[in-house]
């Protein structure tokens, strides 16, 4: 009996020091991190991305997209920016990655500015990231949200974690679920997050498979997408993900319920009660209910295990570690 009490003391202590390093972690990052180090870090970031965005609307979607998937690969720790060396396994080179994921140059600018304005490195990368994704919906007509800050670096990059982990355009309604549940979000969080798809476009060899061999697809919605991208070649040609591809709005949604959804991810979101539910509500929205919940799961998913405290570095190049 003494000895069940003792196991059950130090399994309660054990849990309790658990619980107190997790909420410690995540009480450091805050909307205000940068208010008394370097005030003009936000106003920095807006700037460079809008000149970005004005020269490329499209940029503001691949800027997003770097914020997304470098959150799903052991958290939101700047890992994505880390180019190939004889000890960094780079996610440049990740098959979601591989010539697809675009806007290094854009952070490198912001990278320069910041430091910059505030007279030595202290901006991370990761955050940088953060702030980017945020004022790229804002600059496309979406949401604002306050970014909560202080993440640093990574020391690492993972290849195989960045396959593993990224959701593929192909899964189906149970591997995304699984997909998102792994990083601590959930249905509404899938949804919502997909509904980042509202801008930007994808690759012919993303989408090939679907408007060629599945049925809940529009035919004729298919047979347009069948003039972009041809059974064999083509793999980088783009479609936009749906009719707005530049405006953050809710035609992401209505191109589902009306089965032309681009990506067979995205068209599998219709095929469970929850996430379907959630669909339709969206599709008939007036943008307000989706532009919160989205600023909520945005703030959510910018929590996935970030590096803090003596954890990582502040790293003096996006691309490479100090």
């Amino acid at each position: 009996m003494e000895k069940m009490n003792i196991k059950s003391l130090l399994y309660l202590f054990v849990s309790l020091i658990s619980c107190i390093a997790t909420a410690s972690s995540n009480s450091v990052l805050s909307s205000h991190y940068y208010d008394r180090i370097c005030p003009e870090v936000l106003p920095t970031i807006k700037r460079v991305v809008e000149d970005a965005l004005a020269q490329e609307q499209r940029m503001g979607a691949s800027l997003l997209r770097l914020h997304f998937h470098d959150c799903f690969v052991n958290g939101c720790d700047g890992s994505i920016l880390l180019d190939p060396t004889p000890t960094i396994d780079s996610e440049k080179n990740a098959a979601p990655n591989a010539n697809s994921a675009r806007g290094f140059e854009v952070i490198d600018k912001i990278k320069d500015e910041v430091d910059k304005v505030c007279g030595r490195p202290v901006v991370s990368c990761a955050d940088i990231l953060a702030v980017a994704a945020r004022d790229s919906v804002v600059a496309l007509g979406g949401p604002s949200w306050k970014v909560r800050l202080g993440r640093r670096d990574s020391t690492t990059a993972s290849q195989s974690a960045a396959n593993a982990n990224i959701p593929a355009p192909s899964m189906n309604l149970p591997a995304l679920i699984k997909n998102f549940e792994d990083q601590g979000l959930d249905e509404e969080d899938l949804v919502v997050l997909s509904g980042a798809h509202t801008l930007g476009f994808a690759q012919c060899r993303n989408f090939r498979d679907r408007i060629y061999n599945e049925t809940n697809i529009d035919p004729a919605f298919a047979s347009h997408l069948q003039t972009i991208c041809p059974q064999v070649g083509g793999d980088s040609r783009l479609a936009p993900l749906d009719p707005t591809p530049n405006s953050f709005d809710v035609k992401y949604f209505s191109s589902l319920a009306s089965k032309k959804g681009l990506l067979s991810s995205d068209q599998a979101l219709l095929d469970g009660g929850e996430t379907a539910e959630l669909v339709l509500k969206y599709s008939g929205d007036t943008y307000e209910e989706f532009w919160e919940d989205f600023a909520e799961s945005m703030i959510k998913m910018g929590d996935i295990k970030p590096l803090t405290g003596n954890r990582g570095e502040i790293r003096n190049d996006c691309r490479k570690v100090n």
